[in-house]
């Protein structure tokens, strides 16, 4: 939890939260861990209903292992997984369009709608 909290904290999308929040949706949604021994190097967490859709979020990997494919294995686990496979995956970045896009997610900006929650509007 705590190496969680810590990459969070350092992302440009999560670094608002309080760690109870954190902790709060890791609980509340279907977590993948990527591991170097007993060490936790990746993380992703996907929100669903298990019939129609999931949204996938708060992919991380440790700095030090990046550019070892291994978010793309974290990736195709995640939209292979039997439980999704066959569900619109939804997502939002700001940077990462064509990683994304590789497993074939598409950009839909005119569709997609989004309500920023009170505490962040006021800033």
């Amino acid at each position: 939890m705590d190496t969680i909290y810590s990459w969070l904290q350092h992302s440009y999308w999560a670094s608002k939260r309080s760690k109870n929040k954190i902790k709060k949706s890791i609980e509340n949604s279907v977590c993948y861990g990527v591991y170097d021994g007993d060490k936790q190097i990746g993380f992703a967490r996907v929100i669903t209903d298990w019939t129609v859709m999931y949204w996938l979020c708060d992919v991380i990997i440790d700095e030090k292992y990046r550019g070892q494919g291994i978010g793309k294995k974290l990736i195709e686990e995640v939209i292979h997984d039997d439980d999704f496979k066959d569900l619109f995956g939804y997502l939002g970045t700001k940077d990462a369009h064509t990683f994304y896009e590789a497993f074939g997610f598409v950009q839909e900006q005119e569709k997609v709608m989004i309500r920023t929650p009170d505490y962040l509007r006021n800033e």
